[in-house]
C-alpha cells in the first residue's frame, strides 16, 4: 500500500505557526506587566509595531528555513530577528529577558552550512547568560535561561528543519523512481514491439515475394495462394503479439521461436535446420534464448548475405548456451550493435547471462549463455515445466 507522504508546506505552515504562537505567548507576560504599571502612551507605540516587526521577520526566517528558501532578504529578516531580541531587553530593561530564545531558535537554521549554523547557535547560546545579567536578571535565573531553557529552542526548530527537509528529499525520491519506473517500462515496450514486429515483418515481406514469384511462374496461383494465406496467419499472429506487449505479458517460447527461425530462413533460401534442444531445460531460460533466437534470425535476413545458418542448444558447465552462426559476414567486417543487440544484451544480462558476439573469417557468430539456475538471492523465481 503505498503511504502518503504529507506535503512540506503543510508540516512548515504548522511548524511556523507553533513557534511564531509560542513567542507571543511568551510575550504577553511583559505585554501585561506594561499594562498594570501604567506606562505612558508612547510605550505602546514603541512596542507594538516592534513586536509586530518581530513576529513577520521571525515566521519569514523559519518558513525559509524549513522550505530551503533562503535568500538575503531572510537574511535580512534574521539580522532583525537578532537586534530586537538582544536590543529590546538591553534598552527596555528585564521584563523582556524572554526576547533573546528567538535569536537562539534561528541561529541554526539560518545557514545552510552546518559549520556556520553551529557557530552561530554557540554564539547565541554564550551571549545570552551575559545579556541577561546586563539587564539585571538575578544570577541563577540568568542562568537557568540562558544554559538551560533557552538552548532548548535550538534543536526543536533545527529538528522540524531537518524533518520538512526529509519530507521533501522523500518526495523527490519518489518522484525519480516514478520516473524511472516509466523509462525502463518504455525502454521495455520498445524492445519488445521491436523483438516482435521486426522478425514478423521480415517474414510477411519474405512470404510476399516468394508469393510473387510464384504467381508470375504459376498462371493458376496455387502456390502464391497458399502464400498469401501464410501472410494472412503471420500478420494475425502479429497483431496477437502487438496485443501481448502492449499488455507486458507476452512469454516467448525458445521451442517455437527454433520452429519459426527454421521455417522463416528457408523460406528465404537459407539452408536451417531445426535444431532439438536438450529436454528439462528450467522454464527462466526460455524466454531470454527465444528472444535471443528471434532477434539473430531477423538479423541475418535484415543484415546478410547468409546462404546457410546453424543453430544449436547445448548445456555445458552448469550453463545452457544458444549459438547462432551464418556465412553471411562480409571479410574482415566489424561488429556494430543496433538497437536490436543492445536490447538482447539487456535481455540475457537480466536473467543473469552474457551475450557474445562475434564476426571473422565471412562468418557471424552469436552465442549466449545462461545459467541453468538462479543464483541465491536473485529476485527472478526459478520454475521447471512439467
Amino acid at each position: 500500500m503505498r503511504t502518503p507522504v504529507v506535503n512540506t508546506r503543510v508540516i512548515a505552515g504548522v511548524a511556523v505557526a507553533l513557534f511564531v504562537g509560542s513567542m507571543t505567548a511568551a510575550l504577553t507576560l511583559p505585554v501585561l506587566q506594561l499594562s498594570v504599571w501604567a506606562r505612558p502612551p508612547w510605550s505602546w507605540v514603541v512596542v507594538i509595531p516592534f513586536g509586530l516587526l518581530l513576529a513577520g521577520c521571525y515566521a519569514r526566517v523559519l518558513w525559509a528555513a524549513f522550505l530551503r528558501r533562503h535568500t538575503w532578504r531572510h537574511r535580512i529578516d534574521a539580522a532583525v530577528v537578532v537586534l530586537i531580541g538582544y536590543g529590546m531587553p538591553l534598552f527596555a530593561g528585564p521584563v523582556w529577558t524572554a526576547l533573546p530564545m528567538v535569536v537562539v531558535s534561528v541561529a541554526p537554521i539560518v545557514f545552510a552550512r552546518p559549520a556556520a549554523a553551529w557557530a552561530a547557535t554557540g554564539v547565541s547560546v554564550a551571549v545570552t547568560p551575559p545579556l541577561l545579567l546586563m539587564i539585571g536578571t538575578p544570577p541563577p535565573m540568568a542562568l537557568i535561561l540562558g544554559l538551560v531553557m533557552m538552548p532548548f529552542m535550538a534543536p526543536m526548530t533545527y529538528g522540524v528543519a531537518w524533518l520538512c527537509h526529509l519530507v521533501d528529499d522523500l518526495r523527490e525520491t519518489r518522484a525519480e523512481l516514478a520516473r524511472r519506473v516509466v523509462d525502463q517500462e518504455r525502454l521495455r515496450f520498445a524492445r519488445d514491439l521491436h523483438d516482435t514486429l521486426g522478425h514478423t515483418l521480415h517474414a510477411i515481406a519474405l512470404r510476399a515475394e516468394l508469393g510473387e514469384r510464384l504467381a508470375a511462374g504459376d498462371p493458376a496461383g496455387a502456390g502464391a495462394g497458399a502464400e498469401l494465406a501464410e501472410i494472412q496467419r503471420i500478420a494475425r499472429s502479429a497483431v496477437h503479439d502487438v496485443r501481448e506487449v502492449v499488455r507486458g505479458y507476452r512469454a516467448t517460447s525458445l521451442a517455437t521461436e527454433l520452429d519459426g527461425a527454421a521455417a522463416v530462413l528457408t523460406a528465404a533460401g537459407i539452408r536451417c535446420e531445426r535444431p532439438e534442444p536438450p529436454g528439462g531445460l528450467p522454464a527462466h531460460v526460455h524466454g531470454p534464448l527465444g528472444w535471443v533466437a528471434r532477434e539473430a534470425v531477423t538479423n541475418v535476413l535484415r543484415h546478410s548475405a547468409a546462404t546457410w545458418c546453424e543453430v544449436t542448444v547445448h548445456t555445458e558447465e552448469g550453463n545452457v548456451i544458444l549459438e547462432i552462426v551464418n556465412d553471411g559476414a562480409p571479410s574482415g567486417a566489424r561488429v556494430v550493435a543496433g538497437s536490436g543487440l543492445r536490447g538482447l544484451a539487456e535481455r540475457v544480462s537480466a536473467a543473469g547471462g552474457t551475450l557474445d558476439i562475434a564476426a571473422a573469417g565471412g562468418l557471424f557468430r552469436l552465442t549466449a549463455f545462461l545459467p541453468l539456475s538462479l543464483a541465491a538471492g536473485d529476485g527472478r523465481r526459478e520454475e521447471v515445466p512439467a
